[in-house]
C-alpha cells in the first residue's frame, strides 16, 4: 500500500468497525493482565466532537495504550516506513495513517484536517519522536496546537510511562504501564498563528504534560507498595519489642526499699519473676 492509499482510506473510510473492536477488546484485555495497565483520567476524554490527544512519546505501541483508555475509535499517525508490505493495510483499518519524518509531509497534514473535521479524537506526539530514556522528556513542536487551533478541537495533556523497552526481543515483559489524562484545554478563542501556538504549547500543554509525567513517576507500584507497608509495620514491632523492659524492671519499683525481712507484697510478686524462667539443673545432671 502507497502512502497515497493509505491516506485516501484514511480520509474515506476511516478504520474497521469490527476489526478495530476485535484488536482492542484483545489487546485490553492483555494489557491489563499482562502489563498490570492503569489508566487514570480517561473521564477527560470527550464523548463527542473532534479533540487531540497529545501523550509523550516512548515506544510504538504508545497509540494503542492511549486507545485502550476509550472506546472510540482512535485515529494516529506512524511512520511510512511501517505502512510497507502487509502492515500497511492493517495499520489504516486500525486507525493509522503514515508521515514521512524529517520532512514537512502536507499529504498527512491534510489527512489529520479530514479527521478532526470528522469529528474524529486523533492523537499526536508534541514531541514528534521516540524519546527513549525512560525519566526524561524530549522538547514539544507546536504543530499539534497548530492543527487543533485550526480545526477548533480542544487539546487533551496526557502522559504514559512503561512502555520504553516494552519487549525482550519477540517476549513482552512484564512491565508496568501507566497512562494519564489531564483536563482539556479550549482553544477556541486563540488566532491560528504559529505565535499562539507555541505560546499554547509552551505555557499549558507541556506543563501539563510534564506534571502528568513526574506523577506517573513518583507513582509506587503494588509490590512496591506492599513493600513499604511491610517495612513500616516491620520497624514498629521491633521498635516495641526493643522498648520493652523486662519483668524485674517493670516491678522492681513496686518493691519497698531497704533491708531487712521480705515483705508480703514480695510473695505476691515473685512468682511473676519466677514465670518463664527456666529452671536451672545441677552439672551433674546436665547431659
Amino acid at each position: 500500500m502507497t502512502n497515497s492509499e493509505a491516506h485516501r482510506h484514511a480520509r474515506e473510510r476511516g478504520p474497521s468497525r469490527l476489526l478495530y473492536g476485535l484488536v482492542r477488546a484483545t489487546l485490553v484485555a492483555f494489557f491489563r493482565v499482562w502489563f498490570r495497565l492503569r489508566i487514570t483520567g480517561a473521564e477527560h476524554l470527550p464523548e463527542s466532537g473532534p479533540a487531540v490527544i497529545t501523550p509523550n512519546h516512548k515506544s510504538f505501541w504508545d497509540s494503542f495504550f492511549i486507545g485502550a483508555a476509550t472506546r472510540r475509535h482512535l485515529r494516529f499517525m506512524g511512520k511510512s516506513e511501517l505502512f510497507e508490505g502487509w502492515k500497511g493495510p492493517l495499520l489504516v483499518r486500525l486507525g493509522a495513517f503514515p508521515v514521512r519524518r524529517g520532512e514537512s509531509d502536507q499529504e498527512a497534514l491534510d489527512t489529520a484536517r479530514a479527521v478532526l473535521d470528522q469529528g474524529g479524537l486523533l492523537s499526536l506526539f508534541p514531541e514528534g519522536t521516540r524519546v527513549r530514556e525512560p525519566d526524561s522528556l524530549g522538547e514539544p513542536r507546536r504543530g499539534a496546537a497548530r492543527l487543533a487551533i485550526e480545526a477548533g478541537a480542544p487539546m487533551v495533556p496526557a502522559a504514559i510511562t512503561g512502555t520504553d523497552r516494552l519487549w525482550l526481543g519477540p517476549i513482552p515483559r512484564p512491565r508496568r504501564v501507566q497512562v494519564a489524562f489531564g483536563a482539556p484545554i479550549s482553544v477556541s478563542e486563540l488566532a491560528a498563528t504559529p505565535e499562539a501556538a507555541g505560546q499554547l504549547v509552551e505555557r499549558e500543554l507541556w506543563p501539563e504534560v510534564e506534571s502528568q509525567f513526574r506523577g506517573l513517576l513518583s507513582r509506587p507500584g503494588v509490590i512496591a507498595a506492599g513493600l513499604a507497608a511491610l517495612g513500616i509495620g516491620g520497624a514498629a514491632l521491633a521498635r516495641s519489642r526493643t522498648q520493652r523492659k523486662p519483668a524485674w524492671r517493670r516491678i522492681a519499683p513496686q518493691l519497698p526499699r531497704g533491708r531487712g525481712k521480705r515483705p508480703a507484697s514480695w510473695r505476691r510478686i515473685a512468682p511473676q519473676l519466677r514465670r518463664g524462667r527456666r529452671k536451672r539443673r545441677a552439672p551433674w545432671r546436665r547431659g
